[in-house]
Order: C-alpha cells, then structure tokens, then sequence
C-alpha cells in the first residue's frame, strides 16, 4: 500500500480507452474509517447522551421529560421530569464567553415564565398557578420569599419573559438585551450602543442590496471564467511591463539615493558620531543597490528566457475558457462541494455535542453540579472524530478535483467533441465512484497525515502565547510554516496525481510518481503557469471585489435610511471575494489539469501519421510557433512508442 513499494503492470498509455479500480486496500480503510465515525454517533445515541443534548438536562444530572435514575452522591438526582419538559436557567445572561456556555443553575419546570417577574412572590405565584418550580427543588414555592438561600437556589431578579426553543427545549429570555457583553466580544470595534445600533440598522435596512450585490459577484465570476481567455494577454503585458519597471526603477532609485548620500557625507561639516553613522547609511545602500542590480539582471534574464513559456500559460487560458463552454455545469462544482461540506460539518458538530454530554455523571465539587465526563479509552473518541473532520473534509475537496479533472482529460482526449458524453461531468463523477474512491482516500489521507500535526502544533503556540521564550516561540512558527508549505506541494502533487489517475487509471503512487517526472521536466512551463497564470487570476478576483464594491457604493449612496456604509460594504465585498476565489479556483484547476495533458500529449505524440496531437488548435499553434523557433527538434518524440505513463521513455 505505500508508495515504496508500488507496482504495476506495463500496459500501453491509452487515456479514456481502459478503466480499473486503483487503491482498493485504501478505500477498505476508508469504508472501515467512515463505520467508525457512524459508530461513534451510535455511541451518545446508545446511551442516551443525544437523547439528553436535545431534551436538556438540570445541574443534578436529570434529563427533563423522562423518569431519571439516582446519582450516588447527588441527593437530587434522580428524579421523575416527565411533566418537567423545559430547562430553565436562574440566571441566563451570567455567560462564560471563555467557555462559551452560560455559567447558571439549570432546572426542569413545566412551564417558561411568559411574563417579567419583579419580585419572589411573583416567582411563588407562578409556581402556584402553573405548577412550574422555577427554584431548586428542595425549596417549596410557598417558602420562596423568605428562605434563606433564595438568592442562590431562585432565579435573580427580574425574571425575564422566556419561549422555549422548538426542539431543544430549552427556556430563551426574549429580549436578548443581555447577550450585549457576548456580541460585543466579537464586535470588538464598537466602543458605543448607538453606533451598534447604526451598523446594524444600516445591515437591516440594505439587506435587499446586500442580496443583489452578492448575486451581481455570482454573475461576475461566471462571465469572468469565460471572457479571461481574451482579456489574459493583455494582463500578461500589464504584468511584464509593471515587473519591468518596477524593478528598474526602484534599483535606479536606490542608485541616485546612494550618490546622493555620498555626495552629502563627502561635503558635511558633521561631527565624528554623525559622519560615522552617515557613512553607515552610504554603506547600506551601496549593499542594497549591489542586491536590487543583481535581483534586477537575474529577473529580466529568467523573463527573457520564459518569455516564450509565458504565451503557452496564455494558451491554456484560451482553452480553459472553452472547456467552461462545452462544460458549463463545471461553474456548479463549488455549489455541490460547499453543500457536502456544510451537510458533513453540520453532522460533526451535532455528533461533537452528543459527546459532550456522554459519559459518567460526576459531581463537581467546587460548583455542586453534575457533569459528564468520558474516561478511559471513550475519551479518544474525540480525537477519533477530529481526524474524521480534516479526513473526511479533504475527501471532499479530493472529489471535486478529481471530477474536473476526469471531465477535462475527457474533453482534452476527445478529437471529435460531438462525440463527447452528454453529461461529462456526470459521467466523470461516476468513473471516479466506481474506480478511484481508493486514489482519493489515500491522497486525501497524506494531506491529514501533514494537516494535524501542523494544527497542534498551531494550538499550542496559541496556548503558550507570552509564555514561551523567544527562541520556543520562533522553532514553533518555523515548524508550522514548514508543515504548511509541504501541505502546499503535497495538495499540489495530489491534484496532479488524480489527473494522471484520470488519463491513465493507475494507483495513486504510480500516478504521482508520473506527474512529478513530467512536472520537473516542464518545470519552466510549470513556474510560469504558477506565477503569470496566478498573478492573472489574482487580478481577476481583484477586478470582481473592485467591481462589486463600485457597485454597492453606487447603490447605497441612493439608500437615505442610514449612514453607515461599513459593514454592508465589507460584507459585500467578502462575499464577493469568497465567491471570486471559489470560481476562480476551479478555473486555475482547469488550466493545471489541461497543462498536464497538454505536456503527457507533446511527451507522446509529434504530430505524425498515426501519432496525432489530442490538443487544441489555440496550442497547436503554440507548438507549431515554438517548432519555428527551434524548441521543438525534429529529433523530439522520434522513435519512442506510445507508452504508459508509469513507463514512459525520457524527453530528449
């Protein structure tokens, strides 16, 4: 199963024509992986803990509206709540922001107050009248008003009118006035009620704008996937001559800088301390002007160099817009991905509450109140659940990439397009279900193996923060910063990985070994894809944000309602720039996929009789113009055989 000892048997490369299953050891550890997530939800379920999150619980471990059993050591435990179906807190706005739960008593009453209660003989009337204790059960209603512990065992004063929630049965203040302290924890920016007051009405009274302006970045993504190929050559020259410029003049500047100083230290009538310490300064930019020529002269070689490289990255960007046409359903690739991540998120963290109440009950003796607690092996549950989440998630994510990519090697390998699928992203996503469930399993789980060490390590440089010494401190960021910048490659090896599974149907090892050969032998093509085609893609999110936010400050200034335009606007242009990265994304998996059969189809094919070019007529002229200028030898692809991937021969 490791990638060590991967082998496989010599069959020719012939993409799209054979199909079988890759990796199926790892898809049994996935199957096997996934039964023991689904038996860790039937675990709270099993024992009741799901059972107790959803009908609520008092501090005495008694789950309201069941007949509970005795806790030893908790003399009021065990008691019938049958008719006691509400949780009720003496005090629901003493909130632990910390912890993120409200620090109160919690009891079982029958009834939530609907109504403000003043004083405890209000308390002592309700109680009377609706059969619904709202103080600890040792105290009878009639001695609410005069009992010794009332303020600590009867709800403080005034109680707020309550609604209990629909499902969770838990007793809710309807105003939520006293929630203040917790929003203003994350509203950090607000120093007053009123301009809180402001912002939020200005939210409310411009949702309808909010609304348009997030489906005018919807609109904008989609026609930006389409128009780039024709606007991408211009953005390449904008770059080039903005890299240009930039770099000469800010060496030219450093250069006049030094002179400058030079000419003033060789002509001032400063003391010795201040001479030494202008010499110093001539000295500095003597080093950075040497640096910034060297930086300078290095750069403008590798783009002269690359300048020819840079038209194949405009290419793919012509071909990739005329994927998006022949495959339009490709733009709803984020859509499905984002409702699997959300459906699996909302299901982790419901299971992760159910296991907050599993357990044994054990009573705390510095609060009195009973809490549940997981011990021995159980506790390892959670982490158990944890790697689900970053498992499972990139799962996901490897199930989107290896759709497009199984799409677009069936639209690059295609010579007649009439004859393509009538669903080819459908058909790819079946391909990928029936064989390569076990390539996604393996690929996504190297990505968790480097994910999780890289996050503990980020929780504990969290935890340690102003504790640990500088040198811990500085090890702990270099770790992570290494850790993250392996998970980059390594996401970027995987995606490539699933694209030669996708031409070729062989393992993931087999297939990452492919894909990292062909990526090192184009590994100029490669960088100049990464940072032109980057650069050009980020300048397209920048142009829907821009656009977007122009648009917004257009249509609020119309708006007279309110007067803050901050937060309508930074939500917009959140949005916005969330949606131009999730479009723009794929597009950039678009062009990462076509350059890897664009390389796989010049490593095997030259063009002759019977070993005919798969490629587009925009890069056939690439190659036709790159054949002009010599870069393409007569010599290159003569007499090698069509083989597979896993076996190629070497490029000349």
């Amino acid at each position: 199963m490791g990638c060590c000892s991967s082998t496989e048997g010599k069959r020719d490369w012939k993409p799209l024509e054979e199909h079988s299953c890759t990796d199926i050891p790892w898809l049994i550890i996935f199957t096997l992986f996934c039964i023991g997530m689904a038996c860790i939800c039937g675990y709270p379920i099993a024992t009741g803990a799901a059972s107790r999150l959803i009908s609520g619980y008092d501090s005495y471990g008694n789950t309201c509206g069941r007949n509970n059993t005795k806790i030893a050591g908790v003399p009021l435990s065990g008691r019938d709540m049958r008719e006691n179906k509400y949780v009720f807190f003496l005090d629901p706005c003493n909130l632990d922001l910390i912890n993120r739960k409200i620090k109160s008593i919690a009891l079982c009453v029958s009834k939530c107050p609907d109504a403000e209660l003043k004083s405890y003989q209000d308390v002592k009337q309700f109680a009377l009248n609706n059969g619904s204790n709202l103080c600890s059960y040792d105290i009878t209603p009639t001695k609410y008003p005069s009992h010794s512990e009332r303020f600590t065992k009867c709800p403080k004063l005034p109680v707020p009118p309550s609604k209990s929630l629909p499902i969770f049965h838990r007793c809710i203040p309807v105003d939520i006035g006293c929630y203040a302290e917790f929003a203003q924890s994350f509203v950090t920016f607000v120093s007053d009620n009123s301009m809180l007051r402001r912002v939020a009405a200005g939210v409310m009274a411009s949702k309808e704008i909010i609304m348009l302006l997030c489906l005018l970045a919807l609109v904008l993504s989609l026609i930006m996937m389409v128009v780039i190929r024709y606007i991408s050559k211009v953005l390449v020259w904008i770059l080039t001559i903005l890299v240009i410029i930039g770099s000469i003049g800010g060496t030219g500047v450093l250069w006049w800088l030094y002179v400058d100083h030079k000419h003033a230290l060789n002509h001032s009538t400063l003391s010795v301390f201040g001479k030494e310490v202008a010499a110093d300064n001539v000295k500095a930019l003597l080093v950075y002007s040497i640096g910034a020529t060297i930086f300078t002269v290095v750069l403008l070689i590798v783009m002269f160099i690359m300048r020819k490289r840079v038209a194949l990255t405009i290419s793919l960007f012509h071909v990739a817009g005329k994927v998006f046409i022949h495959l339009p359903l490709l733009a709803l690739q984020p859509f499905w991905t984002f409702i699997c991540l959300m459906l699996f998120w909302v299901y982790w963290v419901t299971v992760l509450l159910f296991l907050g109440t599993s357990g044994t009950p054990i009573k705390n003796n510095a609060t009195g109140v009973v809490e549940y607690e997981m011990q021995g092996p159980l506790q390892f549950l959670v982490w158990y659940h944890v790697v689900g989440l970053i498992w499972i998630s990139e799962f996901i994510l490897a199930f989107q990439q290896m759709t497009i990519a199984g799409a677009v090697v069936t639209y690059y390998f295609t010579r007649n397009k009439s004859q393509m699928p009538v669903t080819p992203i459908l058909s790819s996503m079946v391909r990928t279900i029936r064989y390569h469930l076990g390539t996604l399993a393996k690929g996504s789980f190297i990505i968790t193996l480097v994910k999780i060490p890289r996050l503990i390590l980020t929780y504990i440089h969290s935890q340690l923060k102003g504790k640990e010494n500088a040198c811990a401190r500085c090890m702990l960021k270099a770790c992570v910063c290494c850790l993250w910048c392996l998970e980059k490659c390594l996401a970027y090896l995987n995606q490539n990985a699933y694209t030669a599974t996708a031409i070729n149907s062989t393992s993931f090892c087999t297939s990452a070994r492919e894909a990292f050969l062909i990526l090192v032998e184009n590994a100029l093509r490669v960088a100049a894809i990464n940072t032109v085609g980057d650069f050009v893609l980020f300048l397209g999110k920048v142009l829907i944000v821009s656009s977007t936010a122009f648009a917004g400050v257009l249509a609020l200034n119309y708006q007279k309602d309110y007067t803050v335009w901050v937060l309508p606007l930074l939500i917009v242009c959140l949005f916005a720039y969330l949606v131009a990265h999730c479009f723009l994304s794929v597009f950039e998996n678009v062009v990462d996929v076509l350059f890897l059969c664009f390389a796989v189809d010049t490593k095997y094919n030259d063009g002759s009789p019977g070993r005919e070019y798969y490629m587009d007529k925009a890069l056939m002229e690439y190659v036709e113009n790159s054949k002009k200028m010599g870069r393409y030898g007569p010599g290159d692809g003569d007499g090698r055989e069509m083989k597979s991937m896993a076996h190629g021969g070497t490029v000349a």
